[in-house]
């Protein structure tokens, strides 16, 4: 009969001669006090906190992105139907007012 693979008995999987005092839950690798960092209650080895820190391109980076152009492109419209109703306004000033019949 085999016996179990006690955290007692395992080694560091990057150092050898030190013993393990914690189990990776990603990788499942022993590991001893310096390759592990603790991260949301757990305990993880640098390769696999690494990963988990890595940014991951998705549908809400996407939005995001989508997110920061809408408010340009408002502001853009916002300016130009203000400049547009300036425009009707000053069409709408009659020819008198511009040969300065009126003063």
């Amino acid at each position: 009969m085999k016996t179990p693979n006690t955290l007692v008995r395992q080694r560091c999987y990057n150092h050898a001669s030190r013993e393990a005092v914690a189990r990776c839950p990603e990788c499942q690798r022993f590991f001893c006090r310096e390759c592990v960092s603790e991260h949301d209650d757990r305990l993880l080895c640098a390769a696999c906190l690494s990963k988990l820190a890595k940014p991951s391109f998705s549908k809400r980076f996407y939005l995001t992105g989508l997110l920061k152009v809408i408010p340009v492109m408002l502001g853009f419209l916002c300016l130009w139907w203000f400049f547009y109703l300036v425009g009707q306004i000053l069409l709408a000033i009659p020819a008198e007012f511009h040969e300065g019949a009126l003063w």
